[in-house]
């Protein structure tokens, strides 16, 4: 007779459903070591770009050409000139007397703890309008960090009018382009330059293109009187800088970071606010403080750190603020993606305690910390 009998029928069923249990089980695990590993690598590799990001603009801080921002503060002449035409003071998104400013969230402080995505959007002291309004919205939970530098390249100024025009090289053979050091990282129209030599620093709006900048506003026609072009190139033309990071929504709804550049009448064009690097849930910052308690001519700083706190601390003192030389910057790096692992139930940053948004979260998640001294304002070392 030819054929199976039931049973054997049933003992084949059972051992091929064994062999598909087997193989399914196989198959789960390893694509939940796949989306395990995926995420920690991309967890890594944006904390890498962020953290790279934040560290470079942390030092160039306080940048005004061959004398950083302390070293003008010493001498007491008034540098860098503010001819922006914009109100400078406590809290004013373009006072470059203050190279380096900070906004804590509110609870975010070593010791606490904190759910991310959720709390009041709050920080101390309160956020300029101008940085409240920053679209998208920001995150809860996140520190905000104000850094004012002149650009790392800057440009030899040929010359210098009485009207407020700035001549720069152009491109000829060996010589670059002035123009081009001015609108490199994608700023193709700055409207805000700095003008510095080894003497003067003077902040100014103004338009330009190949081998001039017309310097705008009440104090243009100063510049000429501050300012004799060398053919060493002493006096230098920058891009001057007031960048903002902070945490908001990206585009694929998860907290992102991000970096909004002023203009030069304090307010953020959309085309100039950046998403860098997205998973990026909280930045904490923690401020080291030169040993020097109240810098000024007779009393300059150490260029030794004595005591790390929050912007809580500091508020709106630009004296507090001016002793900053060491930015401690903490970040929670979550995966874009659900990586198929349970989060942790605490992260601690930066002695913060962060938990995740909700007990069943599955995203991969991790804390990384970095010290920055910010070498323009370590004036003693």
């Amino acid at each position: 007779m030819a054929g199976v009998s039931l049973i054997e029928l049933l003992i084949a069923l059972l051992i091929g459903s064994l062999l598909i249990l087997g193989l399914v089980q196989v198959f789960g695990a390893s694509r939940t070591a796949y989306q395990t590993s995926e995420g920690l690598a991309r967890v890594q590799e944006n904390a890498r770009f962020a953290l790279d990001y934040l560290q470079r603009d942390l030092r160039m801080a306080g940048h005004f050409g061959c004398v950083n921002d302390q070293a003008h503060f010493i001498v007491g002449e008034g540098d860098p000139v503010n001819r922006l035409g914009t109100a400078t003071g406590p809290n004013q998104i373009l006072d470059f007397s203050v190279s380096v400013q900070g906004y804590e969230a509110t609870g975010t402080a070593p010791g606490d703890d904190v759910t991310l995505r959720a709390g009041a959007a709050t920080w101390v002291p309160a956020l300029p309008a101008e940085i409240e309004g920053l679209n998208p919205e920001l995150t809860a939970g996140s520190d905000i960090i104000v850094l004012r530098f002149f650009g790392a390249r800057g440009t030899q100024v040929n010359g210098v009018t009485s009207a407020g025009v700035v001549t720069i090289p152009v491109a000829t053979g060996a010589t670059t382009d002035g123009w081009e050091v001015l609108t490199d990282e994608g700023v193709g129209a700055p409207t805000m330059f700095g003008i510095a030599d080894c003497s003067f620093a003077d902040v100014f709006p103004g338009s330009g293109g190949t081998g001039s900048v017309i310097a705008t506003g009440s104090g243009a026609t100063a510049l000429a009187d501050r300012y004799t072009p060398s053919p060493q190139g002493q006096t230098s033309l920058y891009r001057a800088n007031v960048l903002v990071y902070y945490v908001a929504p990206g585009a694929s709804g998860l907290p992102s970071l991000y970096r909004a550049r002023a203009n030069s009448g304090g307010t953020f064009d959309p085309g100039h606010i950046e998403e860098l690097v997205e998973g990026v849930e909280s930045l904490q910052l923690i401020y080291g403080l030169d040993e020097t308690p109240d810098i000024s001519q007779d009393s300059p700083p150490l260029g030794s750190i004595s005591d790390y706190v929050t912007a809580a601390t500091l508020g709106e003192d630009a004296a507090q603020w001016r002793r900053v030389g060491v930015v401690r910057a903490g970040l929670v790096v979550g995966s874009p993606s659900p990586a198929a692992v349970q989060t942790a139930d605490a992260l601690d940053v930066m002695g913060v305690s962060f938990h995740p948004p909700s007990a069943n979260d599955t995203h991969y998640r991790a804390g990384y910390q970095a010290t920055v001294a910010v070498r323009n304002r370590l004036f003693g070392n």
